[in-house]
């Protein structure tokens, strides 16, 4: 009897009946003191593509705030000589009307242009809402340090960043300071997901080469199936570390968000898993202390307790 893959099944069901079940929305974890991208009028986040390739930008001008031509103008500023704007893009359902009479709805796509509030001079400072990270007591949880401590071949941690992600180019894990999350738990589950990314590395399992397109960040991969892998993995080893119970609703939804982009495909989530736990074994193989027979027995013994 294989415990270790009873273990994998068994986080996959649990991800499973709540996909059936519906999950709640998925919530970023933590609040940098830059925040979140988001309309400065309006006080939105931006959200899907938007929100990933926003918050890039916001990294780079270290302001989450972004405004349109005429948010800027309305407000008394204006934009900076020379600045260019970035596109924000949105579906717009229109009507067509068929030769039968009837009307037929499609999408088309659309995008409006925003400015980064760095770009911009001229508007009062009351204007501007203040921003602040959230702020705790962080509490290191034992098991899933030294998973990640032990584990001899992992990539460089790169703390106090504002937000979390795996540079494939560099090979490090950019996460931001583990006082930003709402909950411990919540960091680990987080930089688990960098992590199981960081396994597809060449001089690891090299998963991201037999990808088609294995560039992070960019369009095609933001939508592929390495966002399940991560997150599948991620659940796995928050599993083996005592903290699923904190941290599985949230994966689950994030699952969710991404499985939609394949409409509903569960066999992308069942791929997904297979992946995932290679890249697991991979990341539990590979653990100077404990020990590999050490690892071995701890898996039995959560096999054992469910």
């Amino acid at each position: 009897m294989n415990s270790s893959f009873d273990i994998y099944e068994m986080v996959t069901n649990l991800i499973l009946e709540r996909l059936e079940k519906g999950v709640v929305p998925w919530q970023m974890p933590w609040k940098v003191e830059t925040g979140l991208p988001q309309n400065m009028v309006y006080r939105k986040v931006y959200r899907g593509f938007n929100f990933w390739f926003l918050l890039a930008v916001a990294d780079k001008f270290g302001s989450p705030f972004f405004l349109t031509f005429n948010q800027v103008k309305e407000l008394g500023g204006h934009i900076l000589k020379g600045e260019k704007g970035f596109p924000v893009v949105f579906w717009k359902i229109l009507d067509k009307e068929e030769k039968d009479g009837s009307i037929d709805h499609f999408p088309f796509l659309r995008y409006y242009t925003v400015f980064n509030l760095k770009q911009t001079e001229g508007i009062n400072e009351s204007k501007i809402p203040s921003t602040e990270a959230h702020d705790h007591d962080f509490d290191p949880i034992g098991q899933a340090e030294q998973l990640i401590e032990f584990w001899y071949d992992s990539p460089e941690i790169r703390l106090n960043q504002s937000h979390a992600f795996y540079s494939p180019s560099g090979d490090y894990i950019g996460m931001p300071n583990p006082r930003t999350f709402f909950q411990d738990e919540q960091y680990y589950s987080t930089i688990f997901h960098e992590l199981v990314h960081s396994t597809g590395h060449i001089n690891r399992t090299g998963r991201h080469e037999k990808l088609p397109d294995h560039k992070f960040g960019s369009h095609d991969y933001s939508y592929s199936q390495e966002e399940l892998v991560a997150e599948m993995g991620a659940a796995y080893l928050c599993y083996m570390t005592g903290i699923q119970n904190a941290t599985i609703d949230n994966s689950a939804a994030y699952i969710k968000s991404w499985i939609g982009k394949f409409k509903e495909d569960k066999k992308m989530l069942l791929m997904a898993s297979s992946q995932a736990q290679k890249a697991v074994d991979y990341i539990l193989e590979h653990q100077s202390y404990p020990n590999q027979p050490a690892v071995a027995m701890q898996v039995d013994q959560l096999a054992e307790a469910i």
